[in-house]
């Protein structure tokens, strides 16, 4: 069963995490601020595999960097027809996705516009 939790960030923005059932690897949704996403995969002795990313602005992405830092071989995966550098997986609409360590798989809808 997929497990999704919000991980506050910033004063008005939520990061979310992807895990399958008790399994310690995870996967996270536009970690705009590596700070909370370290805290709490440390916390819980947890290890980033996957991070998705629906858009190229800074709130989404801040944090990817840092946290590639930590766990180098996490895919990034992204829209492909933004100019995000960290992406290693680039998506259009349609594609499915199944990121490493989850056992879920993702349709990609592309939805223009923030």
């Amino acid at each position: 069963m997929l497990n999704i939790r919000p991980i506050p960030a910033f004063d008005d923005n939520y990061i979310w995490l992807l895990q399958n059932g008790g399994q310690s690897q995870v996967c996270v949704v536009d970690p705009g601020d590596e700070t909370p996403v370290l805290e709490l995969l440390q916390q819980e002795g947890l290890e980033l595999t996957a991070i998705l990313l629906t858009h190229k602005h800074w709130d989404h992405t801040g944090g990817v960097g840092d946290l590639l830092k930590q766990w180098p071989q996490a895919a990034v995966y992204g829209p492909a027809n933004e100019p995000i550098d960290s992406l290693t997986i680039k998506v259009r609409g349609g594609d499915m996705v199944k990121p490493p360590g989850l056992q879920t798989e993702f349709e990609v809808m592309d939805v223009p516009g923030h």
